[in-house]
Order: C-alpha cells, then structure tokens, then sequence
C-alpha cells in the first residue's frame, strides 16, 4: 500500500509539474509575446496614418516643418519593426502578414510620398498634385488593410491562447483536486490497514504482556501480524519463557533455601538445648566432683600422702578448667543469639567497666593502661565490654617477665568507621601465627605458662565482626602485640572522654 501510495505521488507529482509547465508556457506566450507584439502592431498603424498626414499637409500648405512627424514616424517604424519581428519569431504566418504589410507601405512611401514632396519642393501646386493624392491614397490603405489583417491574425492568437490557458488552469486544478482525493483516499485507507495489521496486533500484544505482568506467567504469546510485530512477539515470549524459567529455579533456591533455613533453627534449638544441658547438667557433677575432692582433701589431709593430695588437686583443677572451658563456650555460642540489646554506646563507658572487671589482674601485674578519647558507636554494650576484656586480659597476661605491662590504646577517625589498635610491650606474637590465633581452641604456649581456655582471641574476633567491622594482628609491630580492629560509624558519632577524662587529667591510668 505504501509502495502503490508513493508510486501515485511521483506519478501525480510528475503530471502535476507538466500541467505546470504548459499552463505557464501559455501565460509567457501571450503576456510575454502575442499581447506586446499587438500592441506594435497598433504603433505601426498609427505611424503610418501620421507619416500619411504629415506628406498630405506638406502638400496642402507647403509648410517644410509639417514633414517632421514623416521623418519621425518612419524612424519609429523601423524600431518597432525590429521588435515586432524579435517577438513574432516563432509565429511565421503572422512575419508573413508582417512582411505583406511593410512592402505595401514601403511601396507607398517609394511611388507616392517621396514623389508628392519631391514635386511640392519643385513648385508643383497642391491642386496639380490632387489626383496623385488620390492615388497614394489607394496605395495607403492597402497597406494599412494589411496592417489589419496582421492585427486581426494576433487577436485570434491571442484569443485562442486565453482559451488554452483557461483550459490549462481548468485541467491544473481538476487534476489537483483529484490528487487530493486520491490522497485522503489513500490515508484512509491506511488509517484502516495500519489499525487491522498493526494496532490490533499490537494491542493484542500488549494486553498478553499485562497478563503475564499480573501473574500469568504460564499464558503463551502467539506471533502475529505484520514480521515485525511477530519478531517483537517472538522476542517477548522467549523473554517471558526466560523469566519463568528464572523464576522457577528462584522458587526452587527459595524452597531450598527454606529447607535450609529450617534445619538450621532445628540445630539451633538443639544448640539451645545443648547449651542449657552444658550449663546445667554438665557443670553440676563437675561443682560435685570439684566439692567432693576438696572436702576429702580438707576432711583427710593429713592421712594422705604427697601423691594422693597431688591428684586430688589435679582433679579439683581439672574440674575447674571444664567449668570455665563451657563458660567460654557458652559465651562463644551465645554472641549475635542471645545478646541483642544494640544501641547507642558510649565506648567511654564500657571501657572503663572492662578495665574495672580486670582491676585485679591489672594491680597484681602493676600494669599502666593509657586511652585515647573514646567515641560512641552503634553495638552491644555487653558483648563491647566483652571485647575490650579479652583484649585488655590478654595484654596484662602475656606480659614479659623483665617489665611491668604498659597498654596503649588508640583512636583513628576513617571516612567508614572508627580503627581502635591495642598495643602492649609484653612477649608479643609469632606473625606465622598471626591467623592461627583467632581459631577456637588454638594455645600458642603450654597451659602451665599461662592460663586460659584458648577461646578469648576467637570470641574477640566474632564480637568484632558481629558488629561489622574486622580484628587482626599487626604482624608489623615487634615491641610486644598490637591487635587492630574497626567499628562503623553511627549517623552522628559523638566522641567521649574516659571518666578520668572529663576532668581536664591526662589519659594515663596507673594501676
């Protein structure tokens, strides 16, 4: 349809230009030829009668200054006969008349003008000369006869071409308003074709793509219409099959996930229940077994010999190193699942309550712990108080038997959070061991050395990423240990002093 639409417009265009064309070739032929070579014609007729006029009053009065207009018609004529014939070129009937009519008037002027002035100018009287006037004047109006048929000859041309333009102009704007007409037929038809063939289509498509957006993922879209409407379709259901497809494998990962989800509170429960036997069933005969010992030893002492009392404490002892190794796994399992009061911390505060805690060890080893200002973050203020314990213990107790323990904490601002670094002089960390230290039950030294479960570095390091941030050791530092981790900022951190702060002291606590 668009091709036969186009086809019609170049056709039209190109007969529309013809009828153009013709309409002003006959509009130039006659404003531009036919009408000003009449109007010379009409100059050459009355030329003629003044130079006429002019050798008849020559010859009546004998006055010489009535020859002027002769002279000065005859130059006329010959100028406006000059452009007559320029403008009649392509017209040879009309040269023709144009030719027939200056012979005859080039014969009246030779037998009868030039002779009634020659014989005036030699004496002749007017009334001598009459019946040669009379004569010229026969000559004169066969000329002038010619002149009329040449005129008549141009009024029919002239005519006749006014008709043929008329006719041109009739014809230009028929075929104009025809070619309208065909045009708006044609954009009907159109209209029509492109509503059958392509909006209905189209809206068929989109109404199948709403019902697969409202849920109806299992509704097949079907190729129709026009290719490109069908590839679009085509295109739109492999997108639909791949969303199902995609959608199908996500139910499954979510029914597995589910799955997952649920055996996963099934082993927390059993976790729970585990926990709770630990910390009733298990350590009960473990008070018992250390009660019972310690009575025989106090009750029977003195009946006992060196190696009986030896075991009786290593079975006190024992009992007491399974008492605290299930505190500390308690401790380990409960982090992120039992404590959840998160807010608001002032490190300030939970700093001093973990060196609090720890005064006893801290005075025993004449210890010097020395802070930075101390921000506020977003966390647990149990499980803080936790880390900054285990932190703090184990730089008190893993001291260098030559010095006294000196602790240094400090505080860097970064753009996402806040880098906290404990640094001690004591006997320091193997940086092969530098991972190693973080797992659970990992002991770098003989329990006899120094004492603990193996637990603390490792609860540290889930307390720290609990709360989003990261703990390692700074394998750098060679004067002792330096643990480094980060906490995130809260929306608008707020730095706080210690206690001992806020009183304008220096933050060097000895103890």
């Amino acid at each position: 349809m668009m091709l036969a639409m186009t086809v019609l417009v170049l056709a039209g265009g190109g007969f529309g230009a013809g009828q153009l064309a013709h309409t002003a070739a006959v509009s130039n032929r006659l404003s531009d030829r036919i009408a000003p070579a009449r109007t010379a014609v009409g100059r050459l007729d009355v030329g003629l009668l003044e130079q006429v006029a002019a050798v008849r009053g020559y010859v009546i009065t004998g006055d010489a200054q009535l020859l002027r207009p002769y002279d000065e018609g005859l130059r006329t004529e010959r100028a406006t006969v000059t452009r007559v014939r320029g403008l009649l070129a392509g017209e040879p009937a009309a040269l023709d008349e144009l030719d027939a009519a200056l012979a005859l008037a080039d014969r009246w002027r030779a037998d009868f003008a030039t002779r009634l002035i020659a014989q005036r100018r030699a004496g002749t009287s007017a009334t001598a000369l009459a019946p040669v006037v009379q004569r010229g004047r026969l000559a004169f109006d066969a000329a002038r006869a010619a002149l009329t048929l040449l005129e008549s000859r141009l009024d029919r041309v002239q005519a006749a071409g006014r008709a043929d333009l008329d006719r041109a102009r009739a014809r230009r704007d028929l075929f104009f308003v025809l070619l309208l007409a065909a045009l708006l037929l044609s954009s009907v038809v159109i209209a029509v074709l492109v509503r059958t063939t392509v909006l209905r289509p189209l809206n068929r498509l989109g109404a199948s793509v709403r019902q697969v957006a409202g849920g109806e993922f299992d509704h097949r879209l079907r190729p129709e219409g026009p290719a490109d409407i069908a590839r679009l379709t085509a295109d739109v259901e492999t997108m639909r099959q791949t969303v199902v497809d995609a959608l199908m494998s996500s139910r499954r990962d979510r029914d597995a996930l589910e799955q997952q989800a649920a055996e996963l509170r099934r082993s927390n429960e059993d976790l729970e229940q585990f926990a709770y036997v630990a910390s009733h069933d298990l350590q009960e005969p473990l008070r018992k077994v250390a009660s019972f010992c310690q009575m025989l030893q106090r009750r029977y002492g003195d009946r006992l010999d060196d190696r009986a009392r030896q075991y009786i404490g290593y079975a006190v002892d024992g009992a007491t190193r399974m008492q605290d190794l299930i505190n500390d796994l308690l401790a380990f399992s409960r982090i992120g699942r039992v404590y959840s009061d998160e807010r608001e911390v002032h490190l300030a505060e939970v700093f001093a309550q973990a060196r609090s805690n720890l005064s006893g060890a801290v005075a025993e080893a004449d210890a010097e712990i020395e802070a930075d200002p101390m921000p506020v973050v977003h966390g647990d203020p149990t499980l803080l108080t936790m880390l900054w314990q285990n932190l703090l213990g184990n730089a008190v107790k893993f001291r260098s038997p030559d010095r006294p323990p000196r602790v240094r904490v400090t505080v860097i601002e970064e753009a996402a959070g806040w880098s906290f670094a404990v640094a001690d002089n004591g006997i320091g960390v193997d940086p092969r061991f530098a991972d190693k230290i973080f797992l659970i039950f990992q002991r770098l030294h003989p329990r006899g050395t120094y004492d603990g479960t193996g637990i603390g570095l490792a609860i540290c390091k889930k307390i720290v990423e609990y709360h989003g941030g990261t703990l390692h050791l700074d394998d750098a530092y060679a004067d002792g240990a330096r643990f480094v981790f980060t906490l995130p900022k809260p929306t608008d951190p707020v730095v706080e002093p210690l206690p001992e702060q806020r009183d304008g002291r220096e933050p060097v606590v000895p103890v």
